[in-house]
């Protein structure tokens, strides 16, 4: 019999001081070095921290999806 593959979802929030496009690369570069097989990334949530009336960083959460591997 055939199956089909499985994922494993996980959430990562990734953060930068100029912008969400470089809070979502960065989380994403830096689970690439521990996660193998990388499929998916879903934004979840943007938002920003804010620091006398100033941006301070942006903030993306993601949901990742990777191939699970059996050991």
């Amino acid at each position: 019999m055939t199956t089909g593959s499985t994922y494993k979802i996980i959430e990562l929030v990734g953060t930068s001081p100029t912008s969400w496009e470089e809070a979502t690369k960065g989380a994403l570069e830096t689970a690439s070095k521990s996660l193998r097989d990388l499929r998916i990334a879903e934004i979840t949530k943007l938002d920003v921290t804010i620091e006398d009336g100033k941006v301070t960083s942006f903030r993306a959460r993601i949901n990742v999806s990777f191939k699970y591997q059996e050991d």
